[in-house]
C-alpha cells in the first residue's frame, strides 16, 4: 500500500464507520465502477430511494463521495483526488471478488448500463448520418488517435481534463496514461453517450459532468493535461475556453487542441452549426500566449480527401501543443521538444 495518506485518529474513524455498514460498502463497490444515480442505485439494491439517499449523504459526509446535479437528475462518484476516497478504494481491494452478495449487485449494475448504452446508442443512430458526413470530408479517427498520442507522448498523465468531451473519445484513447480525468460536455444526451461508451470500454477512473466550458465550476492549477477536440470551430469566442482551459492548468501542465485548420466549407456553418471555419496557426498562438501557454508545436494533418459529392474540398485538422510557462515540480508533464 506504497503511498497510502495518513489520517488523524478522529478523521480516520469517521471514514472507516462511513464504510463499514454493509449497504454503504455495497455503494461503494457500485460507485467504483462508474458514476450512478439515486435512482439506479435504488434499482440494482432493491432499497427504497430514502434510504440509499441516507447512506449517500452519509458517505459525503466523510469526504469519499460527491454529488452533482445533471439537470433532474443528481449523479454521485467517488470524490476526485481526495484522501478519504483513496482510502475507501484501498478498503474496496480487500473484498472477495466472489462475494456473492457483490456479484449479484455486479450483474445487476451491467443490466443497468445496457439499458444506459441502448438509450445512448439511439441518440446516437439518429445524428450519426450528420457526423459521418464530417468524416469523410477530413483524416480519419484512427490517423487522429494516432498522432495526438505521439504529440502528447506515452509517459503518464497525472490528471487529465477534457473539455467538450462528446462521446468520450478522448477519455477511452487516454485511458492508459492517465490516472484520474474529467470530462466536461454542455450537451447531457452527449454525456449519456459518453457515460455509456466509457462504460462498454471498461473506463472506471474517468468521469463525465454537465458544464460550461467557458465557465467552469471548478477550482483552477488541477489537471497536468487538458483536450480540447473538435470544439472550438462551434464557439462565438474560442479564445475564451483557452482561457478557462489555461486556468485549469498545474504550473508546467500541457494543453492540447484539435481542431480544423482554415478551410472555405462555407456550408458547415448551416449544416453543421460550424461558427468558425477553421484557425490559422498565427491566430492559436496569439490566443495561447495571451493565456499564459508556450506553443510547442502544431502539426497538421491533410486527409488527402477529394471533398463530397458537391464537389466541396476536404478539411485539414491540426493539433496544437501548449504548455504552461510557470515552471513545474515534476518532469511528468514536460512534454518531448525534439
Amino acid at each position: 500500500m506504497k503511498n497510502l495518506t495518513t489520517f488523524g485518529l478522529d478523521n480516520l474513524v469517521d471514514i472507516l464507520k462511513a464504510a463499514a455498514e454493509p449497504t454503504r460498502l455495497r455503494l461503494l463497490a457500485l460507485l467504483a465502477e462508474g458514476d450512478l444515480t439515486v435512482s439506479d442505485l435504488t434499482e440494482i439494491l432493491g432499497q427504497s430511494q430514502p434510504r440509499i439517499s441516507r447512506h449517500l449523504k452519509l458517505l459525503a459526509e466523510a469526504g469519499i463521495v460527491d454529488r452533482y446535479q445533471e439537470g433532474a437528475w443528481a449523479y454521485f462518484g467517488f470524490r476526485r483526488d481526495a484522501s478519504a476516497a483513496s482510502l475507501a478504494r484501498t478498503i474496496l481491494s480487500a473484498t472477495a471478488p466472489s462475494d456473492s452478495v457483490l456479484q449479484r449487485d455486479g450483474e445487476r449494475l451491467a443490466a443497468v448500463k445496457r439499458q444506459r448504452s441502448e438509450r445512448a446508442q439511439d441518440y446516437f443512430s439518429r445524428n450519426a448520418s450528420e457526423w459521418d458526413e464530417l468524416r469523410r470530408l477530413q483524416v480519419s479517427d484512427d490517423d487522429i488517435d494516432a498522432a495526438l498520442v505521439e504529440q502528447i507522448g506515452k509517459h503518464p498523465v497525472g490528471a487529465l481534463l477534457d473539455l467538450g468531451t462528446g462521446t468520450g473519445r478522448i477519455l477511452e484513447l487516454l485511458e492508459p496514461y492517465y490516472d484520474r480525468a474529467l470530462g466536461i460536455d454542455a450537451s447531457r444526451d452527449m454525456l449519456a453517450v459518453a457515460r455509456a461508451n466509457l462504460d462498454r470500454a471498461g473506463v472506471s477512473k474517468a468521469t463525465v459532468r454537465h458544464g460550461d466550458i467557458l465557465n467552469l465550476a471548478y477550482d483552477g492549477n488541477e489537471y497536468d493535461l487538458v483536450t480540447i477536440h473538435q470544439v472550438l470551430h462551434f464557439l462565438d469566442q474560442p479564445e475564451l475556453a483557452i482561457s478557462e482551459a489555461a486556468r485549469m492548468l498545474k504550473a508546467g501542465g500541457r494543453l492540447v487542441i484539435i481542431d480544423l485548420a482554415p478551410h472555405t466549407l462555407d456550408h458547415l456553418r448551416d449544416e453543421h452549426a460550424h461558427v468558425r471555419l477553421g484557425f490559422s496557426h498565427q491566430t492559436m498562438a496569439d490566443w495561447l500566449k495571451r493565456a499564459g501557454l508556450d506553443l510547442v508545436r502544431a502539426v497538421d494533418l491533410h486527409s488527402g480527401a477529394q471533398g463530397n459529392q458537391s464537389g466541396q474540398g476536404s478539411l485539414t485538422v491540426t493539433i496544437w501543443l501548449a504548455q504552461d510557462r510557470r515552471p513545474s515540480h515534476s518532469n511528468s508533464s514536460s512534454p518531448d521538444r525534439s
